[in-house]
Parts: C-alpha cells; structure tokens; sequence
C-alpha cells in the first residue's frame, strides 16, 4: 500500500500565496513535494526552505498554459522523485477589467493560464495515477466563478470552468481510485491580494470586515482543506466544490 513517505505531490504555482501555503502543508504531511511556478528563482527558495526542514523537495519553473513545458517538467518530477500521486492546481492569473475593455490577448491569457493551464497539469499527473490505481487532485477554482464579480468576466468565467472540469473528470476518474474536487476560494490574504490592493483595485482589511467569521482567509486554511482531501480519509469526496471562505458565499 502507497504511503505518505512515497506519496508525490505536484502544487502548481507554489512559489507564493495559496501554493506555497499547500507545499508547506504537504511537507509537513511526509509527501515528497514538487513545486511548479513561472518564477523558477521563487519556487527554488520555497523548496530550499522546506529541504532546510528536512523535507524532500524539488523546484521547477514552467509556464502552466506551454502544454509541451508542462509534459517535460512532469517527466522531470517522475525521474527525480516518482510518479505523481497527488496534484493541486494552484497556479492563476487575474485581471480586473470592464466587459468593454477585455481584450483578446487578455481574454485568452486568463483562459490559458486558469483553465487549460490546470486542464494540461492533470493531463500529464493522471497516467501516473491510473497506473497506481490511486491519485488525488484538487483543483483551485474561486467564489467569483459562483457569484460573479463585475470587472472580472474573463476570470470568473476561467474558474467557472475550472469547476464544470473538476466535475467532469471526478466522474471519468472514479473508476480508477482518483478522487478530483475544487476549492473555491473567496479573500484569502495573499501577495496577489495585497498587489491587487496595491492598485487600488480592492482593500483587503474592508472585505475582511464583511466576511462573516470576520477575517480574511490564509493559504493555511486552503492548504487544511487540500491535506485532508489528498488524504486517505479523504476516499470518499469526489466531484465537490468545496468552500473554504469564512461564510463568505454559502
């Protein structure tokens, strides 16, 4: 039987934020963790501190929306640590722009980094999976894609589809023990938070204030939720869409 010890977990955009909060988690969980990023620089210090810690760990840098990138780095994560048995697609872009100023270059950008970005990950960590008859993926979607949020039709709309795939593949996945569920997050104090803030573009303190256990959330709270649904104890969830917002959006 797998066990922790020699468990891989793949998290994409893992140099910050939610991602990095996920490969600390994971760590921590016994599992050997890849951490995939754009910044190859910030994913190499995360992965230094989590060997510093004694965990075993590997950094690799890679754009998720470069379909053939993202097949060599998960052939690099198979020879350096083994096959993959557990992915969280962390790794997304945003953009607040009104429904008139979208542009084609930014419409597609979203959707290649948020939706076929997570869409190629999966693709290149399920042989692996089916090959061991088990596998966990959670997939990071977001509250905007359930409520929708104004100046963000292109993000919300690449969520909102991260959503309809994670429920797709939870149903062609089952029969060969692979669970597949979403969190959709909602605020969650990160650095893209703060640089959104940064510009004006939203307070992070103010939107705390109307959540309803009255903060905002942390990469650790969605990284609680991503261990126990990668888990053992977690066999039984497949398909979900999974909360994690203090109340935010119920």
């Amino acid at each position: 039987m797998t066990t922790a010890v020699n468990r891989v977990a793949v998290v994409t955009g893992a140099a910050s934020g939610i991602g990095l909060g996920v490969a600390r988690r994971f760590a921590a969980d016994g599992y050997r963790v890849a951490l995939l990023d754009r910044s190859g620089e910030a994913a190499e210090r995360a992965a230094a501190e989590l060997r510093e810690q004694g965990a075993t760990a590997v950094a690799c840098q890679v754009d998720v929306a470069d379909w053939s990138a993202v097949r060599d780095t998960f052939e690099r994560v198979r020879t350096v640590l083994g096959p993959v048995g557990i992915l969280v697609t962390s790794a997304g872009i945003e953009s607040f722009d009104s429904v008139l100023d979208i542009t084609p270059d930014t419409w597609n950008r979203i959707v290649a980094v948020n939706l076929t970005g997570t869409f190629t990950c999966i693709q290149a960590a399920v042989p692996d999976m089916i090959d061991t008859g088990w596998g966990r993926i959670v997939t990071i979607s977001s509250s905007s894609a359930q409520s929708g949020a104004p100046h963000m039709a292109h993000y919300a709309a690449s969520k909102g589809g991260v959503i309809a795939l994670t429920k797709a593949l939870a149903r062609e996945l089952a029969g060969a023990g692979i669970t597949v569920n979403t969190i959709p997050p909602s605020l969650v104090d990160t650095p893209m938070a703060r640089d959104a803030e940064a510009r004006g573009l939203v307070s992070v303190d103010k939107m705390a204030a109307m959540v309803p256990l009255g903060r905002a959330g942390t990469p650790g709270d969605i990284a609680a939720a991503c261990s126990f649904l990668c888990s053992d104890g977690g066999s039984y969830v497949t398909g979900q869409v999974i909360g994690v917002n203090g109340g935010m959006y119920i």
